[in-house]
């Protein structure tokens, strides 16, 4: 009687079974190992994003700062000249850029970054907000470097350019007198905004001067406050912000109400 022959079926059939299974589990743990890499790589590029935000927050806590103790060297300096200390006494707020960049020959400037202080109906000054400009829209001298520049805002009209608009101009066509300091005569009535610059011949002898490209600086407001601030809750703060108390002192008390006339004389 014919004995059967062992089948070489059965184990290549169980050697392929194993082999399968075991590039399944395999499989299954290397999505296992994906989806516990891929919450840490996430949390730890969130980590790094927030680092990056972080240290960007700081290095614009630390240029606001400085540029509100830089205003109150500009504010010394242009008290020096006959005539500003009154005229600062009756302003309904100031404009202040401690440093504004090398000056071009026309319309231009490479800009800079100011202080807006306001005062409030009681007469006390309000907190700083950050605005940037573009250009000078005048004709200047040409190779005049730039230098600190303020503007003296007499009237709530002038103010209300910053409080209700965002990429503005000072100047005739924006429906204001932006009178140069250096061309006023003793005695003369000023305009809506006086232009002042600590660099002799900045604004050469225009007698009116336009301000280009005014824009509110969100990122280094909220940065100097901590908080989320629209242009007009900034202003409008009542909250004292000690860090500016030098500034405050500097620009001094009012000397007449508030947004009243007067004459102011000049250098």
């Amino acid at each position: 009687m014919m004995q059967a022959m062992p089948s070489t079926t059965t184990p290549y059939r169980a050697g392929r079974r194993r082999s399968v299974l075991r590039h399944a589990l395999l499989g299954v743990a290397a999505l296992l190992m994906l989806a516990f890499a891929l919450p840490a790589a996430t949390a730890q590029a969130s980590q790094g994003a927030r680092a990056v935000d972080s240290d960007s927050a700081t290095r614009r806590q630390q240029a606001a700062v400085k540029h509100v103790s830089d205003a109150v060297g500009v504010v010394h300096t242009m008290n020096d000249d006959a005539g500003m200390t009154a005229l600062l006494g009756r302003a309904r707020g100031v404009f202040i850029v401690p440093t504004y960049g090398r000056a071009a020959l026309g319309v231009g400037g490479a800009g800079g970054a100011g202080v807006l202080m306001v005062r409030h109906a009681d007469g006390a000054w309000g907190n700083p907000v950050f605005f940037d400009i573009g250009g000078l829209s005048i004709g200047l001298q040409a190779g005049v470097e730039g230098g600190p520049i303020a503007l003296v805002l007499l009237n709530q009209k002038a103010v209300d350019s910053f409080r209700n608009r965002n990429n503005f101009s000072l100047s005739a066509d924006a429906g204001l007198t932006v009178v140069n300091f250096a061309r006023m005569a003793r005695g003369s009535t000023a305009g809506d905004v006086v232009a002042w610059s600590g660099s002799k011949g900045l604004f050469g002898n225009a007698a009116t001067v336009g301000i280009n490209d005014v824009r509110y600086n969100q990122r280094v407001t909220e940065a100097y406050y901590g908080k989320p601030m629209t242009a007009l809750q900034a202003i409008d703060s009542t909250e004292t912000n000690a860090q500016a108390d030098a500034l405050r002192k500097v620009l001094g008390s009012p000397s007449t109400p508030a947004g009243s006339s007067g004459r102011t004389g000049g250098r």
